[in-house]
């Protein structure tokens, strides 16, 4: 049998953090959390991660950040970005990187699960 795709979820607020990955998991994903993106690149090595969401404004490290790092340790791991406010610069960084998506906090559970179905596919349930 093999195992949902694990999203890891990157949030420095711990009532968005822990919403998300109870969605997130409803649909039979795993998830991880982690209240900073240096939590999440410190053990990045050790990870199973099939995607990440990734709060765009954290405390420290923004999610774009954390995107350019990963991407230049050789990470490749599709990635959904979430934010409170909308800035078309940080948008288009985010289209530049590549990311899946770019979503505004409060979150559509329908759009963030098609963001995530788009990045790492759905869960086998065999």
């Amino acid at each position: 049998m093999s195992m949902p795709p694990l999203v890891i979820v990157i949030d420095d607020d711990h009532c968005m953090r822990n919403a998300a990955a109870n969605l997130i998991a409803s649909h039979g994903y795993r998830t991880e959390v982690y209240a900073s993106a240096e939590q999440f690149i410190d053990q990045v090595w050790h990870s199973e991660a099939s995607g990440l969401l990734i709060d765009m404004q954290l405390t420290g490290m923004s999610g774009i950040e954390c995107a350019r790092v990963l991407t230049s340790l050789g990470f490749s791991l599709p990635i959904i970005l979430m934010t409170g406010g909308d800035d078309p610069m940080l948008r288009q960084q985010a289209i530049d990187l590549g990311c899946v998506a770019y979503l505004r906090k409060p979150l559509s559970p329908g759009l963030l699960m098609d963001a995530l179905t788009d990045a790492v596919g759905k869960p086998r349930f065999d």
